[in-house]
């Protein structure tokens, strides 16, 4: 993991290398808006897939493989800036 760019309250980009179940580079991206008194954060990768990755993305729900570790993470860090008020 490498953070590639950091824009204080903005944006926080950070390149990812998977090894395993296949070896790949993506890239995560942290975008924050201000509303009011609470931030928004959208939490996105993108990358791109070989054949044998858009096969395997066909049967697989990615969403179920890694939206519950997006949600952990993200209520991870609501309770850590919240911690900090």
């Amino acid at each position: 993991m490498t953070i590639l760019e950091s824009r204080p309250g903005e944006l926080v980009r950070i390149k990812l290398e998977f090894l395993k179940p296949f070896a790949a580079t993506n890239q995560a991206d942290f975008a924050f808006k201000g509303d009011g008194a609470q931030t928004s954060v959208t939490w996105t990768m993108s990358g791109k897939k070989n054949f044998i990755q858009k096969a395997f993305c066909l049967f697989m729900d990615m969403d179920k493989m890694v939206g519950g570790d997006f949600e952990k993470g993200l209520a991870q860090m609501k309770a850590t800036v919240e911690a900090k008020k």
